[in-house]
């Protein structure tokens, strides 16, 4: 049986990183590079022209800005994967890259193989966060200092908003409280799997409690869900 080859657009506007991405994963053989962009409007072009599995985007660039180029992107091209690879994990660049429809999300300093593996993850529909990145979304959500229950050791159950602030399910009427549970533990990283055992309920039980949330919340994907949940 033949190994799926995926199809890979490199957009960086630094040439020396650019080319030691394509060096790095023409080396293996489940990747293919099928264009190099240098600034953002190429890369929604080459998009179009090669049409990609996964594109590797850099944020700040010129003449189109990464998070521009991968709205963009995405709305012709919803298919494609965007893993974001960059050297800025604040949390505007963050929420912003993950808003437009981003899957991924990784800093530089990421290893060869963590970039083939998160590269391989979206290609195949999963979320892929750097553990800092990841970190800096669930430190936004959770801002405003340590709690009693924080001190005496008993953090807030996974999914549970911390004291005082609101519920997901309050900030989310339009879901069941069941829908925001699994939203609130999706924000946390847990997979499908984990959230199952979290609420001790079939993975195709959340897989449908997943496919009725993105609906209501009119998002595309769980990376765009995860955004919404941590920056309303």
């Amino acid at each position: 049986m033949s190994t799926r080859v995926i199809r890979v657009l490199v957009a960086d506007d630094q040439a020396i990183v650019r080319d030691g991405l394509v060096t790095v994963l023409s080396l293996l053989p489940d990747i293919q590079v099928v264009g190099e962009a240098s600034n953002g409007a190429e890369a929604v072009l080459l998009a179009t022209e090669h049409e990609p599995d996964v594109v590797l985007m850099d944020l700040r660039m010129p003449v189109l800005d990464g998070t521009a180029a991968t709205a963009r992107i995405l709305q012709h091209r919803p298919q494609t994967a965007v893993l974001v690879l960059t050297t800025f994990a604040d949390d505007a660049s963050i929420s912003g890259a993950l808003r437009v429809g981003a899957r991924g999300y990784l800093t530089k300093d990421a290893s060869r193989a963590e970039v083939a593996a998160a590269i391989r993850s979206v290609a195949n529909g999963q979320t892929t966060l750097a553990p800092e990145v990841a970190a800096r979304l669930i430190g936004s959500f959770t801002a405003g200092g340590p709690t009693p229950d924080d001190l005496s050791g008993g953090a807030p159950s996974q999914g549970e908003p911390r004291r005082g602030e609101p519920s997901i399910h309050d900030r989310f009427p339009q879901l069941t409280q069941r829908e925001a549970e699994v939203l609130g533990l999706m924000t946390r990283g847990l997979n499908n799997s984990e959230i199952a055992a979290q609420m001790f309920v079939s993975v195709p039980t959340v897989k449908t409690h997943i496919n009725s949330l993105f609906a209501k919340l009119q998002v595309r994907d769980r990376s765009q869900a995860i955004a919404l949940a941590l920056s309303s």
